[in-house]
């Protein structure tokens, strides 16, 4: 018997299962609320560690995979911990692997669902706006807010953060405001305004241990010479470009570090309120805030899922943010919701091909999924927590202690062999 599969969502995740399935001949369905392909598109890098990239290699067709590979920006130069003056304590070199699949990669997410929700026509239905689903005896039946519905044997909700999905099967499953609220800008590179810049701000990803309370991550995205802007040249050219090299930066701090009035402030508002904090600051850091466009900066509060303990196994299933959504601090959020999918398409392909059980199929990801998600999770909190640490000691402690390390080459191996890949 064929099992009918509905995924409610078209996001990361809920796309490269979509593929996965679809390559091993299983009959799914993505239902997604955007109208078209370009509803969803967001202007920032992401970035995708080995396990993120082998969740992608494994699902999509040879086409998709290949035009990943090659929209990907160009390889990222080490991560380094630098102090607000931008003095480096520790420089964490690139070890990547050579083979794509098992290697990291930087690449816009606007390309990144551009290339996901390709290929899958009649699969991926626009305007599908979930409100509901409803369980009887054989199957599913979800109703969507045009009135119409469809029928699945196994729903998987991956419709994000605020899933509705979930509010209906885990309602108890609560995510929390962290109090931690992020300003993130995009600094346009070119040739005239990458010699403005220290190298080290254009030359890899850098976590500045600035003075107690207060954080910064920047990141450049160099485009690596393919575009996928089929859908962005009618859209607003600076925050919505994916065929231009920048530097993403993401200043955080606890909310009463804020001035009253946070929520209000525009863009403009925004950067100049994050220009008065990094007031001492290395001039690099300033200038990259400076020159920013106002349409790119944009408000973030960090909010987090709080764990929850495990449910009987049943028609309906959670994937990605949907269930563990996680503070962007560690930069795995992503790359866990592929791992979703990787892991739930590969049970379920094997229970299609051997005649199995789809439920012992979901039952196995599902405990699979809770345990590293939820590490995930847990992982991230304390990261945005460490971030934007009030406890001066603590923070000139780590400094030393990062100092000390990147001076032993033997003990940084040890200590950061496994960074970005958890």
């Amino acid at each position: 018997m064929t099992t009918r599969i509905a995924v409610i969502g078209g996001g990361t995740g809920g796309l490269c299962l979509a593929h996965g399935l679809r390559k091993a001949g299983l009959d799914v369905a993505v239902y997604e609320r955007g109208r078209t392909r370009a509803e969803r598109l967001q202007g920032y890098r992401v970035h995708i560690n080995p396990h993120g990239a082998a969740a992608l290699r494994a699902c999509l067709p040879d086409e998709q995979w290949e035009r990943f590979v090659a929209t990907c920006g160009r390889r990222g130069g080490a991560f380094a911990f630098v102090t607000e003056q931008l003095r480096e304590l520790v420089v964490i070199d690139d070890e990547g692997g050579h083979d794509p699949a098992s290697a990291h990669h930087s690449v816009s997410r606007i390309s990144l669902h551009q290339v996901l929700s390709s290929g899958l026509d009649g699969i991926l239905n626009y305007g599908k706006e979930f409100v509901r689903y409803e369980q009887g005896p054989r199957s599913v039946t979800c109703h969507f807010a045009d009135g119409s519905t469809a029928e699945a044997d196994l729903v998987i909700g991956a419709d994000g953060a605020n899933s509705r999905v979930r509010k209906q099967f885990l309602p108890h499953a609560d995510r929390v405001d962290t109090g931690i609220v992020t300003v993130a800008g995009k600094f346009p590179l070119t040739d005239e305004t990458r010699s403005l810049l220290p190298r080290r701000l254009t030359g890899g990803p850098n976590l500045v241990m600035a003075p107690s309370g207060l954080g910064m991550f920047t990141a450049p995205h160099e485009f690596g010479g393919t575009a996928v802007n089929d859908e962005t040249a009618e859209i607003d050219p600076i925050l919505f470009d994916n065929t231009g090299s920048y530097v993403m930066w993401a200043f955080g701090a606890n909310a009463a570090r804020y001035p009253a009035g946070l929520s209000e402030l525009d863009g403009p508002g925004l950067r100049s309120m994050v220009l008065e904090r990094v007031h001492g600051w290395h001039p690099g850091f300033r200038l990259l805030v400076a020159d920013s466009p106002g349409e790119t900066v944009t408000r973030i509060p960090l909010l987090t899922s709080v764990p929850v303990k495990p449910w009987p196994t049943g028609p309906v299933t959670l994937l990605g943010d949907a269930v563990h959504s996680m503070t962007p601090l560690r930069g795995i959020g992503a790359n866990t919701a592929l791992r979703d999918a990787r892991l739930l398409c590969r049970n379920l392909v094997a229970a299609h091909r051997d005649g199995g059980d789809a439920g012992a199929a979901v039952a196995d990801y599902e405990h699979r999924m809770r345990d590293y998600g939820f590490q995930a999770v847990r992982a991230s909190a304390r990261s945005a927590d460490q971030f934007v640490s009030e406890n001066r000691f603590g923070r000139a402690m780590a400094r030393g202690v990062l100092g000390l390390i990147g001076s032993v080459p033997a003990l940084k191996r040890r200590v950061f062999r496994d960074q970005g890949n958890s």
